[in-house]
């Protein structure tokens, strides 16, 4: 069964071995190896700053601080430009770095057309086979694999109909760049049809036509999914809900801290964590990433917003109320979707 069938499956973790080994069996490009006393150089790609991807990339990196291994961190952001991508791609490239770990999507397709003999990790991916990273989630064939945020968009659908069971119509606003969010339109449309819901699509281009997007739906909901165009004008999306009195359901916990009224989510922080022991793996055990299965996260969390849901005209059951792990603003702080996409 390939893994984007079954969102719960989740590729066994190996342990990081004691004893350090060479880089990438040609001793690395311009650390020293990793070794006692030595120095990875690792490139950093992230397409666009926002929460998720933020707690990727530190997750990350406390994998090797953890670890107690030395590394060089070059660490560039694409400010939600493919151009800009590619760029930084064709630099690490030329850089011989010793690994690059790409945040999201288009950062992980720059880097795999730029960079062909030395391993990349990536993070944040919705679906690799699709975005053509990997061979096959079991067995990626080449020189690229790592964790995939792949959402249970069926399962957060449901979520939406217990919160209203009304909702008849969702809408969904995309980036018309990013396959990852292709892949969860499809995985709703298919979802809707057993859920007695109705999917309308708009396409976007970059944040700045979010508004605009919105504005062309018809819809009882918006569901957000993990599309980095989208997730950065959240504050838009949320503002739509509050004028238009209707729930905002989001495809990662980030965003209901945000202001989305709910989701079951992964833990962004703890993904890019796998991905840094994935590297670990790699860089340190002598590992090869074309046999490296791509790792997903086996653990939901419900978050809930209530402080969102009555400012969307939205009344949280107690039923959900009473099983969910998180609650913003009793288990975590809220925060203004205005500031955290600016971050």
């Amino acid at each position: 069964m390939s893994g984007r069938n079954n969102f719960f499956k989740v590729a066994a973790l190996t342990g990081v071995a004691a004893l350090a080994l060479t880089a990438c069996g040609d001793g690395g490009g311009n650390g020293d190896g990793g070794g006692d006393g030595e120095i990875y150089q690792i490139g950093i790609t992230q397409i666009v700053s926002h929460p998720s991807l933020d707690a990727a990339r530190e997750g990350f990196k406390s994998a090797f601080e953890e670890e107690g291994i030395e590394v060089e961190w070059d660490e560039q952001n694409a400010q939600g430009e493919q151009a800009t991508a590619s760029n930084i791609a064709g630099t690490f490239a030329n850089d011989n770095k010793d690994l690059v770990l790409a945040i999201a999507t288009p950062t992980a397709q720059a880097a795999a057309q730029a960079i062909q003999d030395k391993p990349i990790i990536f993070t944040a991916v919705t679906d690799p086979e699709e975005a053509g990273l990997v061979d096959s989630w079991d067995e990626p064939g080449g020189n690229v694999t790592g964790t995939s945020d792949m959402n249970p968009v069926k399962e957060q659908l449901e979520l939406l109909k217990e919160l209203d069971p009304d909702v008849k119509t969702v809408g969904i606003v995309y980036s018309s760049g990013e396959a990852n969010s292709q892949v969860q339109v499809d995985l709703a449309k298919e979802a809707a049809s057993e859920l007695d819901l109705e999917i309308q699509e708009a396409t976007v281009t970059n944040s700045s036509e979010v508004q605009q997007g919105l504005q062309s739906l018809d819809v009882d909901a918006v569901y957000v999914p993990t599309d980095n165009v989208v997730v950065s004008a959240l504050e838009t999306v949320i503002q739509y809900g509050e004028e238009n009195q209707l729930p905002i359901l989001a495809a990662e916990g980030d965003s209901v801290t945000r202001g989305a009224v709910a989701t079951y989510g992964i833990d962004y922080e703890a993904l890019g964590k796998q991905a840094g022991e994935m590297a670990i793996r790699v860089l340190r055990d002598g590992e090869d990433p074309a046999t490296m299965a791509v790792e997903q996260q086996s653990e939901l969390q419900l978050f809930i917003n209530p402080e969102a849901a009555e400012a969307q005209g939205v009344d949280i059951p107690l039923e959900v109320r009473d099983r969910a792990d998180v609650v913003v603003g009793e288990d975590v702080e809220a925060q203004d979707p205005a500031e955290a996409g600016d971050q």
